[in-house]
């Protein structure tokens, strides 16, 4: 994340401009006088729906305003039996309002002609702008505060004026078919150039009854840096405010899934998670905006395919293992942290496992663990898919696998017996650095998916083969200028990328034939690391050192 060395005279300026700063709220009573109380104001509004306001001065009517919709019921009686309000805190597609005047802006959020009426404002009427429209969904993304600002205008203006970058340029992913499931999104928010974001929201699902999850197709963008899916237990979510905010609830919760990369998480036949009808999820997604211009728009989408209740022979379970008490000197030596997971279920079906880390991380790896011993190695992140034994190993933290046991993996677990996780770090930086969320801080956490039987479970292995890994040779090494990469072999199509040593991207490039020549960018000298990935899965990883 940027820091700033603000002056004393700097800071007295900032202040002043925060000070000067509407509120987003009344930002929003801005927009609405401008677009919409032209036809909604006084007794004769119509559906009775008063935007103008009713008080000696702006301040007065903006907050008659706020009351006459926040958490307000809509006249329309389709809205209202779907539990809309006018304004939902932390839910433009149940905001009634927003849904009236979106009009494109967010391709999910959909008016029923029939039942709900035209769009808003009416033909003929201004229309309002995609920045003002978004000023509104962000206010109502941020739990539409009474008070402060949560949400910059220039920064959305930025993006809206064609500098910006979408998680999703393409548009959102299409949601499964009718009667095979559901889709939800988290977002969007947004990052100015060279910034990180890591939000978590209270999301309701308002599920028909109890259902059964086989399939959770998870999208992220690629400056994701996760996205973890928890569940509140009973009634643990009362005492979370609705909206985006910047503190984890762990009070009361459990995991549901955690992914680094877009993951279609399709869970052996026989299996599946077991949601009741009063889920509420705690959404949790964690972007950084590797531009250094652009402005980004955050955006998670999760498709969720459900079945009948019953149809499962087993329940499907996950659980996240936290080593928090890890300090990494800033001395750039190798610190190895181990951690033993022994918690007393007995036996157990392992399906799943991915480590994570941040940007210090160089391995992380699991063995099973017996009498006491580490035995099997089951895990390592820095080959292909987590299968150990790979060619050439190459640890990539913004990207570690998820390795799938298929069949099973049978392991008990008790006192002597489990899994020993291990990780381990470089760290190259300014400072130390201990446990903690953002990529400046370092992690240590394994996210394991598991049965507690097998019986019922089909397995039926349909992943790829794996990519075989091999390095290029690199001509001059090191480079000052320019550098040759060589191929053993004719590439027909593949993706050239270089990384810097926090595994920011600095360079990509299409490439085909034997030889790929890269010209030296205004990066610093130092080390770097690349990666070649090829049309015919076949991947070539490794590093290089640029000299001044």
């Amino acid at each position: 994340m940027l820091r700033f060395l603000l002056t004393l005279s700097s800071l007295a300026g900032l202040l002043a401009v925060a000070h000067a700063q509407l509120s987003t709220r009344i930002e929003v009573y801005n927009v609405l006088q401008a677009k919409c109380a032209t036809c909604h104001q006084g007794n004769e509004a119509p559906a009775g729906l008063d935007l103008q306001g009713v008080g000696a001065n702006d301040q007065a009517r903006a907050l008659d305003v706020f009351n006459n919709i926040f958490r307000q019921t809509p006249a329309n009686s389709s809205a209202a039996a779907r539990g809309d309000f006018y304004i939902y805190p932390g839910r433009p597609d149940r905001s009634f309002l927003f849904r009236k005047m979106n009009a494109g802006l967010e391709a999910t959020v959909t008016l029923t002609p029939d039942t709900e009426g035209q769009s808003m404002p009416p033909y003929g009427e201004p229309t309002l702008t995609d920045v003002e429209k978004e000023l509104i969904r962000q206010w109502i993304l941020y739990g539409a505060p009474a008070t402060g600002t949560v949400v910059d205008p220039a920064l959305l203006a930025e993006y809206y004026s064609g500098n910006g970058l979408a998680s999703f340029p393409d548009g959102p992913p299409e949601p499964p078919a009718a009667g095979e499931g559901f889709q939800f999104k988290m977002g969007p928010f947004f990052l100015p150039p060279g910034e990180e974001l890591e939000y978590f929201q209270k999301y309701e699902l308002d599920l028909p009854g109890n259902v059964e999850i086989n399939r959770l197709d998870m999208q992220i963008g690629t400056y994701s840096h996760h996205l973890i899916l928890y569940d509140f237990g009973t009634n643990g979510g009362n005492a979370v405010t609705d909206g985006f905010r910047l503190t984890p609830y762990h009070a009361n919760i459990s995991l549901v899934a955690a992914i680094q990369e877009a993951t279609d998480l399709q869970l052996p036949t026989g299996t599946a998670f077991r949601w009741p009808s009063d889920l509420v999820l705690d959404l949790n997604s964690h972007y950084i905006n590797y531009s250094a211009t652009m402005v980004h728009q955050a955006e998670v989408y999760v498709n969720v395919y459900t079945q009948d209740t019953g149809t499962a022979a087993q329940e499907m379970f996950t659980t996240l293992i936290v080593k928090d008490n890890i300090y990494i000197p800033n001395n750039e030596n190798t610190i190895t942290f181990n951690q033993v997971v022994n918690q007393n279920l007995g036996q157990i079906y392992l399906w799943g496992l991915m480590g994570h880390t941040h940007k210090y991380g160089t391995s992380y790896k699991v063995w099973k663990r017996q009498n006491f011993q580490p035995t099997d190695l089951l895990y390592d992140a820095a080959c292909a898919r987590g299968i150990p034994g790979c060619v050439a190993p190459y640890f990539d933290y913004r990207h570690i696998p998820f390795r799938y046991f298929e069949p099973l993996q049978p392991l008990t677990m008790n006192f002597a017996n489990g899994m020993t996780h291990q990780a381990s770090w470089i760290n190259n930086g300014p400072t130390p650095v201990w446990f903690g969320p953002t990529s400046d801080d370092e992690m240590m956490v394994l996210v394991a998916m598991y049965t507690l039987g097998s019986e019922g479970i089909e397995i039926v292995d349909t992943q790829e083969p794996l990519p075989q890994t091999d390095v290029l040779e690199i001509s001059p090494a090191p480079a000052k200028d320019q550098a040759a990469f060589t191929s053993p072999v004719f590439i027909r199509q593949g993706t050239l990328t270089l990384f810097d040593l926090t595994g920011r991207p600095v360079w990509q490039q299409s490439v085909s034939g034997t030889r790929f020549l890269v010209e030296r960018g205004a990066w610093p000298a130092g080390m770097y690391s690349y990666q070649l990935q090829t049309s015919a899965a076949k991947v070539y990883t490794g590093k290089m050192l640029w000299l001044d």
